[in-house]
């Protein structure tokens, strides 16, 4: 089963502040549903929490959310307790990929099990108290990249990347 992780990024890492997006990118929002559209998605708490009501569960995805937590819920989603629990279930019902979705602390727990980065890198940065973790582009490959410039839905211009781990010898 192939480990995807899938965020919007700026120039600083920061994902995220006070748990909300700090930026409004219509069409980010739209490759994230395109690209997740019948996968498993693994998020920690606080990022599903951050989702608004209308939107949760994510529709048209299986919803694994990880918590400490042991009475958490959370209706028409799966609640595990580690992030390896939520792959052994998405491992277990067949996945092909798995998407990790945030929020920062788990992007940093999972960086080291992905075999692919789905990021969309803003060219600007924001204030926030959420990052994703700093990795090592040597052990990337880009395989992917569709710039997006500043329109008027977008105020900000911003790349479509996609990384695979190289293999290691």
């Amino acid at each position: 089963m192939k480990i995807s992780m899938i965020a919007a990024v700026a120039e600083n890492r920061v994902i995220g502040k006070d748990n909300d997006l700090v930026w409004r990118l219509p069409d980010d929002m739209k490759y994230f549903m395109e690209t997740t559209r019948g996968y498993h998605v693994i998020m920690g708490r606080k990022n599903y929490e951050s989702i608004p009501h209308k939107f949760r569960p994510l529709p048209n995805r299986t919803n694994l959310i990880v918590t400490r937590q042991k009475n958490y819920r959370a209706a028409g989603c799966i609640i595990t307790h580690s992030i390896a629990e939520a792959l052994a279930y998405s491992r277990e019902h067949g996945q092909q990929e798995v998407f990790i979705i945030g929020g920062g602390q788990i992007y940093r727990q999972a960086l080291p099990l992905a075999d692919k980065l789905y990021l969309t890198e803003i060219k600007h940065s924001f204030a926030g108290d959420a990052f994703f973790p700093e990795f090592d582009k040597t052990q990337w490959q880009e395989t992917s990249r569709l710039g997006h410039p500043v329109d008027d839905r977008h105020r900000y211009a911003f790349d479509f990347v996609i990384y695979e781990r190289k293999p290691t010898h």
